[in-house]
């Protein structure tokens, strides 16, 4: 994939940043996001992650069904321009449903949890973090599978304030959905 552009007049133009536009012509079969107007190749899920994920899915599933807000897995949330993500797991409340539309999310969600692997642990715990802290994401999880933990973060006054690291036999307890909570012995079995 080509990152930058040429100008015919003067010879190479700098490093130009992509745009939303850009990354929706990339081919369907294939993973990408798009990080400060770059697109990044993302590799396929792992059985462990996919399996965290229908659970974590399944337990979400009690939000929608009380009429709170709606989940959504691997959609496009476009955050600016330049920044498009695919987190493993999504959810907008109600209140602020009208950031969804027919091909995507339109700003920031109100949780987003990634489930980490080693080819995308650095841009999870670094990179995305900042970002999802700069556009509004009330609340981040990291779930990691071989570690079998799942920390929670809380956008404040300061950024990201870490509630609480959770591990296999805890019981999770969401900070910005009320009475929201997960045995992790369910997740990480």
């Amino acid at each position: 994939m080509v990152t930058t552009r040429q100008r015919s007049d003067t010879g190479p133009d700098p490093k130009t940043k992509l745009t939303y536009e850009d990354y929706a012509k990339t081919p369907d079969d294939e993973r990408w996001e798009l990080i400060d107007g770059e697109l990044i190749p993302m590799a396929s899920p792992t059985v462990p992650h996919q399996r965290i994920d229908a659970r974590l899915g399944a337990e979400f599933s009690t939000l929608v069904k009380q009429g709170l807000g709606e989940v959504f897995h691997s959609i496009d949330v476009v955050l600016s321009p330049h920044n498009t993500f695919r987190p493993d797991l999504i959810f907008v409340s109600s209140e602020r449903a009208g950031i969804i539309t027919h091909a995507n999310i339109q700003g920031a969600p109100d949780l987003v949890v990634e489930i980490r692997s080693p080819s995308t642990a650095g841009l999870d715990e670094v990179t995305k973090r900042e970002l999802y802290e700069r556009y509004g994401v009330k609340e981040y999880w990291l779930a990691d599978p071989e570690a079998q933990t799942v920390t929670v973060l809380l956008l404040g006054e300061n950024g990201y304030e870490t509630v609480g690291i959770y591990v296999k036999g805890d019981t999770l307890t969401s900070p910005t959905l009320e009475g929201f909570i997960i045995d992790l012995n369910e997740i990480f079995a």
